[in-house]
């Protein structure tokens, strides 16, 4: 048997004062869930050889050609046993992670909201708005299959969405993004320093900032600016204003809004972020936002979108196949139309020179890998914390 990596136990990640308690069992649910996610990455590379050996033979044997899209790859993979089994099964692990976080957060959910307005009230840094329309595309649908996706609200004051969001983003991503979760924003945050080691924002805008997990390496890595994370979902903003209190960030404030129609001054932001953002966002509204991003955004300022990899003319029709496998199996219909946009048009679009465009690839920092993992992995598509970013500097 090959070698395998096992995800860092859940009891690793780090608490904070609104993280929820778990019991012995709760725990060992998580990291049961995690290990199989991660086994399942394993299991997947079984679905190439289906279709290579069995599933385009037969096709091109039937039809006298080879396949022309992802819908009829799509229609001959599901008659197949492993890849069947492979997708009932991590479909599961999905429902699986749903339930085990909605069973920790819900019996607490009064204990949360306690400990969360003790270190939001008074606060100037939360602006909510009870005004604010969450948008159709995010009340069409439960987001990765969370009953009532980011916004829903059980209770008055209530944080179980982000609570449960917490808590089980370990489970989804085995553990790959670090202690806090935010190994996105710190591969960001780092890439940024690094690349240019002379900027020095002042006012920086994170949108869909869902518990904020990205945004605070940001905030922590630039003290001086002004840093504001927004969101359409009360709820999550709750949780991560308290847990940005409790966690020491002085200079992040969260306010409700729909970044589609901000209430910020034109040209007020010297950068513009998002994380794994527009990939939940549909049909128009993804233009609309870009078009805010270039209207905040300071002549010369930056803005960087971390988004799952584009489709590429060399990508192959299977490669495609599986990319698309959450949207079409985990509530992430707008997943596709990301994957087919062209970054570079969309920023052109809204006002962006082509030549100002910027493609790098992203992998998160991991603050739980010790380095005793050393077996070779293979790519989970669409859960292994490997990212397209692209932007552009605002000229």
């Amino acid at each position: 048997m090959s070698a395998r990596n096992l995800p860092p136990v859940w009891s690793k990640i780090a608490k904070h004062a609104v993280f929820p308690e778990t019991t012995h069992d709760e725990r060992a649910r998580y990291n049961f869930l995690a290990n199989l996610n991660k086994h399942l990455a394993h299991v997947s590379q079984g679905n190439k050889i289906a279709f290579d050996k069995r599933v385009e033979p037969k096709f091109e044997k039937e039809h006298g050609r080879k396949m022309k899209d992802t819908s009829e790859l799509k229609k001959a993979m599901e008659k197949d046993p492993h890849y069947q089994v492979w997708s009932s099964l991590r479909r599961s692990t999905m429902e699986m992670r749903q339930q085990a976080g909605r069973s920790i957060v819900l019996r607490q959910a009064d204990n949360l909201k306690e400990k969360a307005e003790k270190l939001n009230e008074g606060k100037a840094s939360l602006v909510l708005d009870a005004d604010c329309e969450v948008p159709n595309y995010l009340l069409a649908c439960d987001n990765h299959i969370m009953p009532g996706s980011y916004h829903t609200e059980l209770i008055d004051g209530d944080v179980t969405p982000a609570a449960n969001y917490d808590t089980g983003l370990f489970v989804t991503t085995a553990g790959l993004l670090g202690t806090y979760s935010d190994g996105g924003g710190k591969a960001i945050t780092s890439w940024v320093k690094k690349t240019y080691p002379d900027f020095k924002p002042k006012r920086i805008l994170d949108i869909g900032c869902g518990m904020g997990h990205n945004v605070l390496p940001i905030a922590k890595a630039f003290p001086d600016a002004e840093v504001i994370g927004i969101d359409t979902a009360a709820p999550m903003l709750r949780y991560a204003h308290a847990r940005a209190m409790d966690l020491g960030y002085t200079n992040v404030k969260f306010m409700q809004m729909d970044a589609a129609k901000t209430i910020f001054e034109d040209e007020s932001f010297d950068w513009v972020q998002s994380t794994m953002f527009f990939h939940e966002t549909g049909g128009k509204s993804i233009y609309k936002i870009m078009d805010e991003v270039y209207r905040v955004l300071k002549p010369g300022g930056l803005t960087l979108h971390i988004e799952q990899p584009q489709y590429t003319d060399d990508m192959s029709l299977f490669e495609k196949f599986i990319r698309d496998w959450d949207a079409l199996n985990n509530n992430e219909p707008y997943w596709s139309k990301m994957h087919d946009i062209e970054p570079v048009d969309l920023m052109h679009a809204s006002g962006f020179k082509k030549e100002d465009f910027m493609q790098i690839g992203a992998k998160a920092e991991n603050d739980l890998d010790d380095g005793s993992n050393k077996a070779e992995e293979p790519e989970d598509h669409g859960r292994s914390p490997i990212w397209n970013v692209f932007g552009a500097i605002k000229n």
